[in-house]
């Protein structure tokens, strides 16, 4: 049986998500007109059935419904149907946002709750696996998040699937099960919490029509599965309010222009891309084998959180004029680059990878330090959203001219990239700044290369919710692994949207990481020095960089 560990603090609100935060504080969902007919259809569900699942359109809503009908039940005596709750997502934002519903509810509701409780308990949750004779082999302590009632019993959100799903006993939420690490493995340990007397709902949109999720959708309708299925689109939850809870919770004032207006934009955002907005919207599974590096393939040269350098500007920077630009970005990489350059191994040879955006997406440059070992660990990570080309050379500029034993650098040269790319072979070297024209020939010869080198560990990159989300977005189309068009939500910003950003970005690091490059030779300076014009010196890998005047 899974054991809690000690409780290592109290959440505080700032750090829930941003959807959790914009909720009113009377916000009641018990309110008359509050929940949506499919919401109030999947309560009733998963009241009466042991086993119910919900094959869904995104935001629709369920996630909401289901934070909702736990609360009431945690906070319930035993002899009412009180029981303990598990909320099991893919990501722990998805765990954050859940774990918040529920408070929320608690406290507008008014449920008991126990004397001590002031907030949301972070905690070590004990993921205990045993042999078949029930001696103890291993334990794997999880960050989860937790709310205790007075009833005794307790809603727990994780934030990583744990590997004894087993172990939990009461009312398993599986969220997003079809971009769990191991789908399968998920369904079976979850059946088998039936022989306590457990429950479980089963929550996602769909992941190609390959995944176990539809397998078990398709088997139960056939009789194969237990499960009770319901089918949720994006236009049966349009039908029954979304857009004027949309406006309720945005402070909007809902119009029938407004409404055709907001859902041309949900549909439009999908450009030609109508696999992916049928699979997102209307739960109609793509064809494919959908992401082509699987979660656990990228979690696994995931080790440690390093820093993910953010420079997001205002549209208005770039009418600053060019010397106010130089200027202020030059403090920030004072402030901000320099600290993290100073900090890099001078024994090791770098690379680095940029991936070019201006305006819609991330420029994300992602430097490497190749180890003895040969594996390619990224010490961190620049990602610049609307930052003008002339800041982004800047930046990048810099960052090459500090790297220890600088190798070799692969560069965006697609469409607008190409200017950058370009400039910057010029100042250091076409020999060792590999300009990349992104298209499925390159693709093809490079990519195989990139997900064999996730999938024996051969990356070492920070544990990042966007990193991975950007490189899950990978899928095998007509057999080559790109990215489709289908964008996705940042998960610090709501208000961003990223297109695989930093996937590019490593896999171009990588490409240069096997280049046959001679590295720089390189004349050290005292740090006094670093603010001093340079001049390139010739060597035999092209230009290097020399401190000094002109």
């Amino acid at each position: 049986m899974n054991q809690p560990g000690d409780v290592i603090r109290i959440l505080s609100p700032e750090e829930l998500p941003k959807d959790v935060r914009s909720l009113p504080a009377d916000h009641n969902p018990l309110r008359e007109g509050v929940l949506m007919k499919h919401q109030v259809e999947w309560c009733k569900l998963i009241n009466a059935e042991d086993l119910c699942a919900a094959e869904k359109g995104r935001r629709t809503g369920i996630t909401y419904a289901t934070a909702l009908d736990d609360t009431i039940t945690a906070s319930s005596a035993k002899e009412a149907g009180g029981d303990d709750v598990y909320y099991v997502g893919d990501t722990k934002d998805k765990g954050l946002e859940f774990i918040g519903y529920c408070a929320h509810f608690a406290r507008v509701m008014a449920c008991a709750m126990a004397e001590n409780w002031n907030g949301i308990e972070v905690f070590l949750f004990r993921d205990q696996q045993f042999d078949q004779v029930g001696n103890e082999v291993a334990t794997k302590e999880i960050t989860a998040y937790r709310i205790r009632f007075a009833s005794g019993f307790q809603i727990v959100a994780l934030s990583s699937n744990p590997a004894n799903i087993r172990g939990l006993q009461g009312i398993v939420d599986i969220d997003e099960a079809a971009f769990h690490r191991n789908v399968q493995a998920v369904i079976d340990s979850a059946l088998a919490l039936l022989i306590w007397g457990g429950k479980i709902r089963i929550i996602s949109t769909h992941n190609t029509d390959k995944s176990p999720f539809n397998q078990l959708v398709k088997d139960s309708r056939t009789g194969l599965q237990p499960f009770k299925i319901m089918r949720i689109t994006f236009d049966d939850a349009v039908n029954n309010g979304l857009y004027e809870r949309v406006c309720m919770v945005r402070g909007w004032t809902p119009t029938p222009e407004g409404k055709e207006a907001w859902y041309k934009k949900i549909r439009g955002s999908y450009g030609t891309n109508t696999a992916a907005m049928k699979e997102e919207l209307d739960a109609i599974p793509r064809e494919g084998s959908g992401v082509a590096i699987p979660s656990i393939y990228v979690e696994q040269c995931m080790h440690e959180p390093r820093p993910i350098l953010r420079l997001s500007l205002e549209k208005e920077f770039v009418l600053k004029g060019d010397t106010f630009r130089r200027r202020w970005a030059e403090d920030w990489i004072r402030q901000h680059l320099n600290p993290l350059l100073d900090g890099l191994d001078p024994k090791l040879e770098h690379v680095f990878g940029s991936d070019y955006a201006r305006f819609a997406d991330f420029a994300v440059v992602a430097p490497g330090e190749v180890r003895q070992d040969l594996v390619r660990r990224v010490p961190f990570m620049l990602e610049m959203n609307n930052v003008p080309t002339r800041q982004q050379e800047q930046i990048l500029w810099r960052m090459i001219e500090a790297l220890p034993r600088f190798r070799c650098g692969a560069m965006d040269a697609t469409g607008n990239g190409q200017t950058l790319a370009e400039y910057t072979a010029d100042r250091f070297g076409h020999g060792v700044i590999q300009q990349v024209t992104l298209n499925d020939a390159w693709y093809r010869d490079n990519m195989g290369s990139y997900e064999d080198a996730w999938r024996d560990r051969m990356l070492d990159v920070p544990s990042d919710a966007d990193v991975l989300n950007d490189v899950r977005a990978l899928e095998r189309i007509d057999g080559i692994i790109k990215l489709p068009k289908l964008k996705v939500q940042d998960t610090k910003d709501a208000g961003l949207k990223r297109h695989g950003d930093s996937a590019i970005a490593l896999a171009l690091m990588w490409f240069a990481s096997q280049q046959d490059v001679c590295e720089y030779a390189y004349h050290s300076v005292p740090r006094a020095g670093r603010e001093q014009a340079e001049r390139p010196i010739k060597t035999t890998a092209g230009f290097g960089v020399k401190k000094g005047l002109w």
